[in-house]
């Protein structure tokens, strides 16, 4: 793993995601309580012995960057090991990042610096665990020139991702970008299901440099890497499918695009669960974050008649204070205050969230740093929510931005 470079793409704008992404970039917004949502990628880059790895940002950096800084400086400058943030600095052209393959092409100079053998690209917004060193060594046996990793989905989630197909040897003899006409080709490992791109890729540096000139030279290119580059290199290069092997011991196979609001809560709502398909507490293969200084969690009531502060199948982080109100099925991040006589159930309260007394939420996300006014009801009436300015979803989890 020495000589492989890890890039995550991390500048996503996170529309859909919106208002948890107003005021940061998607891939720093909390996660699970304590955690971010880019320190997955990243504890799999650290636990699968990657050294050298560059982020990738633009939009709404700074809470981003200042995460990475303050924790994620664990590598030995000395060694030549890095974590290293690069912003957009237009060196090739003027325009921002049109595109995954246009951010990583002007960031070119940066690869030929490093002169890996192989390039590892990863986005920064996904939930998985995942031994990159597998499919390195997967890479290296199979001679291939590019590797996708791929995922099993069932047909009718084939339009929400890239589809390949794969022929004799793991071959990719086809790939299609989200296809809408509702007969994606079957999976060559199950016929029941579809390979889907995890939006993993591992590039003989050579390879990936000629591509990105090519892809950039394109008029007619969207600059994306499964649109565009993938595609139309099937032809070109030795294209390999790396199945996921999923190190997180669950009966079902773990990936997570928490991309959409709906896709977020109930990823969150997984891990309260007794036995969560997501393994937070496996030590053989840590999940680290920023470690912020806060005391421990408080459970506490202070006049009689009150209800004692309470909580139940619930992610409780520190710095949290349940003040005689009640939690249930709920995900409370570093600094929230319950206070008394509050209702909170199926709910995420992202940092410093404040719940005033008396009030009921119910399968709500509230944002970092909002304060929840006494005896306001939330999540029980979508048009009331609604008429209250906040955002109500698909799947009915209201959003307090």
């Amino acid at each position: 793993m020495e000589n492989v470079l890890a890039i995550l793409l991390a500048g996503g704008a996170g529309e859909r995601l919106h208002p948890l992404t107003k005021d940061t970039a998607k891939p720093a917004v909390p996660f699970g309580g304590a955690y971010r949502i880019i320190d997955f990628t990243l504890s799999n880059c650290i636990n699968s012995d990657l050294r050298r790895i560059l982020i990738l940002t633009q939009y709404k950096a700074l809470d981003l960057i200042r995460h990475i800084r303050d924790g994620w400086n664990i590598l030995s400058a000395e060694l030549g090991e890095y974590i290293e943030v690069l912003p957009p600095m237009k060196r090739v052209h003027e325009d921002w990042y049109q595109g995954t393959a246009d951010a990583v092409f002007q960031n070119f100079q940066s690869i030929e610096a490093e002169a890996p053998e192989l390039t590892l690209i990863l986005s920064g917004d996904h939930i998985y665990k995942m031994n990159y060193h597998e499919m390195i060594d997967w890479h290296r046996r199979h001679g291939a020139e590019i590797t996708i990793a791929t995922i099993q989905i069932r047909p009718e989630e084939a339009g929400r991702f890239g589809v390949v197909e794969i022929g004799e040897d793991y071959r990719i003899v086809g790939f299609e970008e989200k296809p809408q006409h509702g007969h994606p080709k079957p999976s060559r490992f199950n016929l029941s299901m579809v390979s889907a791109s995890m939006g993993i890729y591992v590039f003989n540096t050579d390879v990936l440099l000629r591509a990105l000139h090519e892809d950039a030279q394109d008029s007619d290119s969207s600059h994306d890497f499964g649109k565009d580059l993938l595609p139309g290199y099937l032809r070109k290069a030795r294209v390999e499918a790396y199945d996921f092997h999923d190190i997180n011991a669950s009966q079902v196979r773990y990936w997570r695009d928490v991309g959409t609001l709906d896709a977020y809560y109930e990823a969150n709502m997984d891990l309260v669960a007794v036995a969560p398909e997501f393994n937070l507490y496996d030590q053989r293969w840590p999940i680290r974050t920023r470690a912020t200084q806060q005391p421990p969690a408080k459970f506490v009531f202070g006049e009689e008649g009150r209800r004692i502060g309470i909580a139940v199948d619930s992610i409780v982080s520190s710095g949290c204070i349940i003040s005689g109100g009640r939690v249930m099925h709920s995900v409370l991040s570093p600094g929230v205050r319950v206070n008394s006589f509050c209702e909170v159930e199926y709910s995420i309260l992202m940092p410093n969230v404040k719940i005033g007394r008396n009030s009921r939420l119910r399968r709500t996300i509230v944002n970092t740093g909002v304060t929840v006014p006494d005896s306001t009801v939330i999540g029980f009436d979508s048009d009331a929510d609604r008429s209250s300015g906040y955002t109500v979803t698909e799947g009915g989890i209201t959003v307090v931005g």
